[in-house]
């Protein structure tokens, strides 16, 4: 592959043709959330709900969403695409389909679905199609995948509700964030669970566009 092709692919989808296959067996046993010891894979308390979030490289995302008051537990993965248990290496080619994604499982009676997203709009940008600052590639597209039309919906109000927060600070950028229905999530290899709290000097390219989103706040920790 020439070197322009593959830079192009960074920018573009993978065909059906081209996704690699993946595997049936889960690459990693998810186990406990480093930080707080909570199942990362559940059971979860009765009623608390969860939500999907790409921004990026994921390991300053998850720990944006960990420090929440209201917030279970996290864990970092994979979603969008369509390649069966990829590895992060695979997804890092761009031929899984797939985006960085943290599955942020939360009690909605202490916060709520609109204030983790307004936490999701203000710590990234989501204009910048397949990249995240100096991150490239269909990896680091902006997404959001829910479990129900109700809060599919929510999700794509609070896009436009953001979309003119841009355009008041004078950014005339489209959003490009993807807004799904979630359709499998794939756990990330052990050693990217919770990645800044094992490596608290470990990169974080997360930034926002300054722009606030004017949506409730997260109450303060307790």
């Amino acid at each position: 592959m020439s070197f322009l092709r593959m830079l192009s692919s960074k920018f573009q989808m993978p065909e059906a043709g081209t996704m690699l296959p993946g595997r049936d067996t889960p690459i990693t046993t998810p186990g406990k959330h480093f930080v707080n010891g909570h199942d990362l894979d559940g059971p979860y308390p009765e009623g608390f709900q969860v939500l999907y979030v790409a921004m990026g490289c994921y390991w300053g995302a998850e720990r944006a969403f960990w420090e929440l008051p209201g917030v279970h537990v996290t864990a970092v993965g994979f979603a969008g695409g369509t390649t069966k248990n990829p590895t992060y290496h695979e997804t890092c080619t761009g031929q899984t389909g797939h985006t960085e994604v943290v599955k942020v499982v939360y009690d909605p009676a202490k916060i709520t679905l609109v204030q983790l997203l307004k936490t999701f709009w203000e710590r990234h940008d989501p204009t910048q199609g397949m990249r995240q600052g100096n991150d490239v590639g269909t990896q680091y597209r902006s997404a959001l995948y829910l479990t129900s039309p109700d809060d599919i919906k929510t999700a794509k109000e609070t896009a436009n509700t953001y979309q003119q927060a841009l355009k008041k600070i004078g950014n005339t950028a489209t959003i490009t964030t993807e807004i799904e229905e979630l359709k499998e999530f794939y756990y990330a290899e052990e050693y990217h669970q919770q990645y800044l709290a094992r490596n608290p000097d470990g990169y974080c390219g997360l930034q926002g566009t300054g722009a606030t989103c004017p949506l409730p706040v997260a109450p303060p920790n307790p």
